[in-house]
């Protein structure tokens, strides 16, 4: 287990460098984005201003407040809580994500599935797991909110934060084909077949 700390945007050469199992801290820029954002995005062919080529994301809704535009909160808005929504809802966009919008990374909590795991393989991408519960510590990782678009869907808007030492997060996903998520389920799956096996019980 390795940990790396990237500044993003980041390259396919330093995603390729990521292994399930290391850590990562991520310095500079993170784009907040949810459902409704990305439905927005291809669903509805949304096209964004912000440039998300090698950038990470986080699945989020974030709560926050409307304030006057300054140097401190240059898109007129201020985090409270910055909190992390589970991933697997919104597979199906990852492939097109990474696609048409050039992301590398994604950040979320619980996993995603197969068709993720095939396009990070493909294109060169990474799944970085947060733990759940944890919106206090990782909104003090971020400094700002830069700027906001889709701002009709708010708090589904995709947002631009300024980060600093936003982590460390760990690699469940990699662009090898690892998943420590298949690994935790093969892994229970064959003691509940010991533990049957143990009881002379049928599956």
């Amino acid at each position: 287990m390795t940990h790396h700390i990237l500044t993003t945007p980041v390259s396919e050469d330093q995603i390729r460098a990521l292994g399930v199992a290391d850590t990562v801290t991520l310095e500079q820029t993170l784009f907040g984005l949810r459902d409704a954002t990305l439905i927005a995005m291809f669903d509805k062919d949304r096209r964004t201003k912000l440039d998300l080529r090698g950038h990470a994301v986080i699945h989020t809704a974030p709560n926050v407040r409307k304030v006057e535009v300054s140097q401190e909160a240059p898109a007129g808005y201020e985090p409270i809580c910055i909190g992390t929504t589970t991933s697997m809802r919104m597979e199906r966009f990852t492939r097109a994500l990474m696609l048409r919008e050039g992301v590398r990374v994604i950040i979320g909590k619980g996993g995603m599935g197969e068709a993720s795991l095939s396009a990070f393989k493909e294109i060169g991408g990474v799944y970085l797991a947060i733990v759940g519960g944890a919106a206090a510590l990782q909104t003090t990782w971020i400094e700002a909110i830069e700027a906001v678009d889709f701002d009709d869907l708010n708090p589904e808007s995709l947002w631009h934060f300024r980060i600093s030492g936003f982590g460390p997060l760990l690699v469940g996903m990699d662009s090898h084909g690892g998943s420590l998520f298949t690994q935790v389920q093969n892994d229970v799956r064959s003691r509940r077949d010991d533990v049957l096996a143990a009881l002379g019980a049928e599956d």
